[in-house]
């Protein structure tokens, strides 16, 4: 993805810095974004988009994501031995606020070293005791060679674009589908270019495309 940036950025005539440390985005007297400094370097811009690491001071925190990795040597037990999966526990069912997300992928998407299994059980965090909170889903992975676990804070912004040219991702939540990062993108985009996207129409058309091709 980053390679197809920078070729497009040289045919069009951008300007692009990867791999920079400790980015600092640049604002004119307006308090409008205008560049990106690194390493005292500084990339000119008139929008930034952007993750919430880079502007802590345009978003607010709204919660916390618990999160385990597993490595296993095996599928996930009674999914039909299935290199894929996606599962989804639902709140009521296991007593919480909000649902638990568990997903198994594995060396067959060339994600790990042959008959190695990866999986992620998440969930928004509703204490500090992150083992616990996440031993349903963990119980369903079956024998796990390593087990790491991880907490991180979510943040969404609250600055107003059209005053700062500052558009700013929201975090990563517990899903493990996608579909509220999708969503976040799409948002954004409209933000951006003022345009809106329906995929089910440029799916219809990509796919008419491929068949003619």
């Amino acid at each position: 993805m980053l390679q197809g940036f920078a070729r497009l950025s040289a045919v069009y005539g951008g300007t692009y810095m990867l791999s920079k440390p400790e980015c600092k985005v640049e604002f004119d007297m307006e308090g409008k974004a205008c560049g990106v400094t690194s390493e005292g370097e500084t990339a000119k811009c008139k929008k930034v988009v952007c993750d919430p690491s880079y502007l802590t001071n345009k978003v607010r925190k709204i919660g916390k994501v618990a999160r385990a990795i597993a490595i296993m040597s095996h599928p996930i037990p009674n999914t039909n031995e299935s290199h894929s999966v996606q599962i989804i526990l639902p709140q009521k069912q296991l007593g919480r606020n909000s649902d638990m997300y568990v997903f198994c992928c594995s060396y067959t998407h060339n994600v790990a070293p042959k008959g190695k299994f990866i999986a992620f059980v998440s969930a928004e965090a509703e204490s500090d005791n992150i083992q616990s909170e996440l031993k349903p889903g963990i119980d369903l992975l079956g024998p796990v060679d390593e087990l790491f676990f991880d907490m991180y804070d979510r943040y969404e912004p609250v600055n107003e674009p059209s005053l700062d040219n500052c558009f700013i991702s929201t975090s990563y939540d517990a899903t493990t589908h996608f579909e509220t990062t999708v969503t976040d993108v799409l948002n954004m985009y409209t933000m951006i270019t003022g345009k809106t996207i329906d995929l089910s129409v440029d799916l219809s058309a990509a796919s008419a495309a491929e068949e003619e091709y």
